[in-house]
């Protein structure tokens, strides 16, 4: 066998390697309300978080990967295809051993991060210091705020609604089922507008941004009083209260969030195994590689099994240690995290998904006073969130070294 299939198989074991550590730690994004507002248990959140990472990942994700994550290292450390090579295997393991590091810790961190910093420790090496777009960087590190900041609004203020139309009223129930379509449909909008609007999926069906706004807000309306009778067939009598609305809903919110991350985050892990296959097969690498299918659902599997093995460990950090969670928190939680991926990302900036998870956490929790949230928990978080980009770009030098001395 040649040595560069012997390459290929390794780069196969740092790509599954990532994807597994992606589920294992990034599940919390879209399970870990669900779980702590005891809307689902963890077995069922590992369940449905597996199953809609995989569709996700396969129908959904981008079938056209950047080389270089975000464009933060300049592609000329791609002329030679040995250095590439070496570089992506690096960045691989580089940003998985930091994600599992940190999964074993608890803590959740952005896994696409991780592989920005683990790229441009390859690309110093690579390169040198030159070849780093460091405005891009900049962007970058202006995400650590911008999306916890945007969740910790939209959740903050979509609570307070909440209570003031409906947990404050004296038969909470009716007031919940009554509003319903206007949760339900605001959902739903976000949803598929997340679809829709200016994505690989839009352009395929032909939708342009203003048919992608209408589109999104109709059948949210059409979905919105479809769900308030589907609320209304499943939830027998009022025992639990609006609690019992919001648990329908929020499981609804927690899976699109799920289904989006396998979709979006399977570029954390196949981009760079993208980047190995084709210089395996075809010696050389443009700025953009096609992916085929099946890497995709390789990368989805990878996902899943994290989910299931280790999953658990960050969803109790964000489900039940930073502050107390209701369903009704739960939903503001999830629809925050949803939401500020939306906006920001078609704004045109740097968003995390974790950062937006935790953000709508810490949101609800300040909504009850600052008293509610372990502020403990969060400055950890915080600390690992800083330290994310030069860790992997340390760790991909390291082991850029390493494998050049082998390969």
């Amino acid at each position: 066998m040649p040595n560069e299939y012997y390459v290929l198989i390794v780069g196969y074991i740092f790509g599954f390697y990532m994807a597994w550590n992606i589920g294992a730690n990034d599940v919390a994004n879209s399970m870990a309300s669900s779980v702590g507002a005891k809307a689902i248990t963890i077995r069922q959140a590992v369940f449905l978080a597996g199953i809609l990472n995989i569709v996700g990942a396969v129908f959904i994700g981008s079938h056209v990967t950047n080389t270089i994550r975000k464009g933060i290292v300049s592609t000329e450390v791609l002329t030679d295809p040995h250095l590439a090579l070496i570089g992506a295997l690096s960045a691989l393991l580089a940003a998985a051993l930091w994600v599992s590091f940190a999964t074993w810790k608890s803590l959740p961190v952005s896994t696409t991060h991780s592989i920005v910093g683990a790229m441009i420790g390859f690309g110093i090496m690579a390169g040198g210091f030159t070849v780093i777009n460091w405005g891009k960087l900049a962007a970058v590190v202006i995400s650590w705020v911008i999306s916890p900041v945007f969740s910790i609004v939209i959740s903050f203020l979509m609570f307070k609604i909440i209570v003031k139309l409906i947990l404050s009223k004296e038969d909470s129930f009716v007031h919940a089922l009554k509003l319903s379509p206007v949760f339900i449909g605001a959902t739903f909008f976000v949803v598929i507008l997340s679809f829709l609007f200016k994505t690989p999926l839009g352009k395929k069906l032909v939708v342009g941004p203003y048919s992608a706004l209408l589109v999104s807000f109709n059948l949210a309306i059409l979905f919105g009083f479809v769900g308030k009778k589907a609320l209304g067939w499943l939830i027998k009598g009022r025992e639990g209260g609006a609690e019992a609305i919001f648990r329908r809903i929020q499981v609804g919110t927690a899976c699109y969030v799920a289904l989006a991350q396998g979709a979006n985050d399977v570029a954390n892990a196949i981009g760079p195994l993208a980047v190995i296959y084709f210089l395996v097969k075809t010696g050389s690498v443009g700025a953009t590689v096609p992916v085929p299918v099946f890497l995709l659902l390789f990368g989805g599997i990878g996902i899943a099994c994290g989910i299931g093995m280790a999953g658990h460990r960050v969803m109790e950090t964000m489900g039940k240690k930073i502050t107390t969670l209701s369903n009704t928190r739960g939903f503001c939680v999830e629809f925050a995290a949803a939401t500020t991926v939306l906006v920001a990302s078609k704004m045109g900036l740097p968003v995390s998904t974790t950062h937006a998870a935790v953000g709508g956490v810490l949101g609800v929790g300040l909504a009850r006073g600052i008293e509610a949230v372990n502020f403990g928990i969060i400055y950890k978080i915080m600390l690992y969130w800083v330290l994310t980009v030069p860790a992997a770009a340390v760790t991909s030098m390291v082991i850029f070294k390493i494998l050049q001395f082998f390969l």
